[in-house]
């Protein structure tokens, strides 16, 4: 009897991404941000500025920040708290050239890009994913 191989743990960025994107516009605001970033259980959103010709990310880094600095989160807008000089990773990057970019830029999310488009993100909590080993059933008392 002939039993399959276990499937190897992804190593490419497109594998391990998450393809479901958030996209908000410059003028959202923080709280705005915040409030769909929890409803989709993201820890980032793209920000898409047709006006400044760019893709910019706003992290819940980015939102706590803020607030933790006292500013209104009704009245902050997520393009002043966007990051525009990002980094993106491509589809077939490995995971430890993404990890190694992370690493090295002190952020946690690469905004995928295929073809100039975004096609979705990696984050940290992916990469240890896709590394980490299944969790063992806990034994029965």
């Amino acid at each position: 009897m002939l039993v399959p191989a276990p499937a190897s743990p992804p190593t490419l960025v497109k594998d391990a991404m998450s393809t479901v994107v958030l996209t908000i516009g410059p003028a959202h605001t923080l709280r705005q941000a915040a409030a769909l970033m929890s409803a989709r259980r993201v820890g980032a959103a793209v920000v898409l500025d047709p006006d400044a010709g760019g893709i910019g990310i706003l992290t819940e880094r980015d939102i706590l920040n803020s607030v933790g600095l006292g500013q209104d989160p009704d009245a902050e807008s997520a393009q002043a708290h966007t990051t525009t000089s990002v980094v993106f990773a491509a589809p077939a990057w490995t995971l430890r050239e993404a990890a190694s970019a992370m690493t090295h830029g002190g952020f946690r999310h690469l905004v995928v890009l295929d073809g100039g488009e975004p096609a979705g993100i990696v984050s940290v909590r992916d990469i240890i994913r896709c590394w980490a080993p299944a969790r063992a059933p806990e034994p029965a008392l």
